[in-house]
């Protein structure tokens, strides 16, 4: 994954991906039928266990205030410790020409959700604005915070990860309405 990661993914070759595992060629063929097959499985485990941590987080959140927060802190943990996974995600969650594009697209919603059920809290309890629309809001913070995420690596890697988070976190609870209760 990190081969293919760094690499643009058609730069990558199987005996890369092999080399970095540490197993044999026949190994991996055994188990996908392709390299595309390959980086399929591995951009779901990984966007997989994502959602599954980001559901954690936000389940020991007290407030839906305090679950968006955490998104964000964790968004960016996430970004800033597996960075190569990230941009690789990033640049191949539009492309349309992938094989993988539909696994893409129902992990992206699967993650998606997770926001989309705090802002669905958080207005239900009064800490949101009431006239969000749950599903763009939830694509637009994704996104923002993706995309937000990987500039700050790329173009300012000296800022320290907290700062950051405190400037996201108040855009994005501004975003939403966030009142105090």
């Amino acid at each position: 994954m990190q081969a293919a990661a760094r690499h643009r993914y058609s730069a990558t070759t199987v005996d890369e991906i092999v080399e970095k595992a540490g197993v044999a060629k026949g190994t991996v063929y055994y188990h996908f039928k392709s390299k595309s097959e390959l980086l399929e499985a591995l951009l779901e485990d990984g966007l997989r266990r994502l959602a599954a941590g980001f559901r954690a987080d936000v389940a020991e959140a007290a407030t839906a205030t305090e679950a968006l927060s955490v998104l964000v802190h964790a968004e960016l943990l996430y970004v800033s410790q597996y960075q190569a996974f990230a941009k690789l995600v990033m640049s191949e969650m539009w492309r349309v020409d992938r094989d993988w594009r539909d696994s893409l697209r129902t992990l992206r919603e699967e993650y998606v959700q997770v926001i989309a059920e705090v802002i669905e809290t958080g207005m239900r309890t009064g800490e949101f604005s009431p006239n969000l629309h749950v599903q763009t809001a939830a694509s637009a913070l994704f996104g923002m915070l993706a995309s937000a995420a990987l500039d700050w690596l790329v173009f300012s890697p000296q800022e320290r990860l907290e700062d950051v988070y405190a400037r996201l976190n108040v855009l994005t609870l501004n975003a939403v309405g966030a009142r105090s209760k």
